[in-house]
């Protein structure tokens, strides 16, 4: 994908991640598993990382980018659904392919796991078709 249109979605997906995290941090059934510190990571096929950190405490965002990009990159590397590739059942990491074919690998990291990847299917179809 050219890189302006992606980098139009990642934008527009970022801004939906925004929104989302504030309606989960309010959904009692989500419990943030980082006190409303909340990380993404989203990598494209060539190895172009895009990055986001929401809260305050610098140091627990430190820590929860840190665990967001080593899902993202494991998703690089296997094409693999974090969840699947390691059965211990570490989620928030996933492949999602965008209408041209190309794929982008996501981490997340802040709330229960299948929240978490929720939030990024979420994103991304607002971003697609939902202008």
């Amino acid at each position: 994908m050219e890189n302006q249109k992606l980098d139009a979605i990642v934008s527009k997906m970022f801004a939906e991640i925004k929104k989302l995290i504030s309606v989960n941090t309010k959904n009692q059934n989500d419990k943030n598993m980082t006190n409303g510190n909340v990380a993404v990571c989203i990598i494209d096929e060539n190895g172009m990382v895009f990055g986001g950190m929401y809260g305050k405490d610098k140091p627990e965002l430190r820590q929860s980018y840190k665990a967001t990009w080593a899902k993202a990159s494991l998703v690089w590397l296997t094409g693999v659904k974090t969840s699947e590739y390691e059965k211990s059942g570490w989620q928030a990491g996933l492949p999602l392919t965008l209408p041209d074919g190309s794929k982008l690998f996501v981490g997340f990291s802040g709330f229960k796991g299948a929240v978490d990847l929720e939030i990024m299917v979420k994103a991304l179809d607002k971003a697609l078709y939902h202008n």
